[in-house]
């Protein structure tokens, strides 16, 4: 059996000794409670950056901290909404708060490194606000040897990977909410928490450029999902977490870790 990468499943001296190598990287999986239609499961956000944040610490050597499985508030254009029952989140403030706790918690042990992995959308501002702030508490400055990285994982998701998962065109990531991508990949991953009887095929949402408050329940189709998860399969999935662990893996390796990983070259 493949050895732990998370920190729940070491004890505090082999922790101690990860941290006295002075390369100590540790992810931290940023996800929510968030309502993904009535085919997933509420922490699907949280369970896929889980996922990719262990997938990513086995190429690295790295360490896989307990994610934030809560989330900023969900919104209509991006994630149906925080209206919708099951979506239950934290304040901006609040999450900023975690955060910085959790930088200025493992900088201050000793890590190297610390890596955000995102997997809600709404996450990523708050997430670097607080990063920004425990560094300036810690006084790390531009060029310290010490750092942060934030990153969403669908970022690393390629033309060549979506043109291949969405054969007919992809509908952008601001609709991919419960749809091809997300059930795909839980699919593949943990694919007795998907229910694909319970998957409704129906047309994208269509919502304006604007954001009005309080939303407008209506605007927001009746499942929750702003796009259609119909097409979706376990063999997309594992495209789509091979393709953005690999690169990911690359990509870190090659900007934290003394001797990095070599380039990725196609078959």
């Amino acid at each position: 059996m493949d050895k732990s990468v998370f920190l729940e499943d070491l004890d505090a001296f082999a922790y101690r000794e990860a941290l006295a190598s002075g390369e100590a990287i540790v992810l931290i999986p940023v996800g929510s409670l968030e309502q993904h239609g009535p085919h997933l499961p509420l922490g699907t956000d949280t369970i896929l950056s889980t996922h990719f944040a262990e997938g990513v610490a086995r190429g690295l050597g790295a360490l896989v901290a307990q994610p934030i499985a809560y989330g900023y508030k969900s919104q209509q254009k991006s994630g149906g909404g925080n209206h919708l029952s099951g979506t239950t989140s934290l304040d901006g403030a609040t999450l900023i708060g975690v955060a910085r706790n959790l930088v200025k918690s493992f900088l201050n042990q000793g890590v190297r490194h610390v890596v955000f992995m995102n997997g809600h959308f709404e996450n990523y501002q708050f997430l670097y606000e607080g990063i920004d702030l425990a560094l300036d508490e810690l006084g790390i400055k531009p060029g310290a040897e010490q750092s942060v990285l934030l990153l969403s994982y669908w970022d690393f998701v390629s033309q060549d990977t979506l043109t291949q998962v969405y054969p007919d065109g992809f509908p952008g990531w601001d609709i991919e909410h419960g749809g091809v991508l997300e059930t795909s990949l839980m699919l593949h991953l943990e694919p007795a928490r998907v229910n694909m009887d319970r998957l409704v095929d129906g047309p994208a949402a269509v919502l304006p450029r604007f954001d009005r408050l309080p939303v407008v329940p209506e605007r927001t189709p009746a499942t929750g999902c702003l796009s259609s998860a119909a097409g979706s399969s376990a063999a997309k999935g594992e495209l789509l977490y091979g393709q953005v662990v690999g690169d990911l893996a690359v990509d870190l390796a090659n900007e934290l870790v003394r001797d990095p990983l070599p380039a990725v070259v196609p078959a």
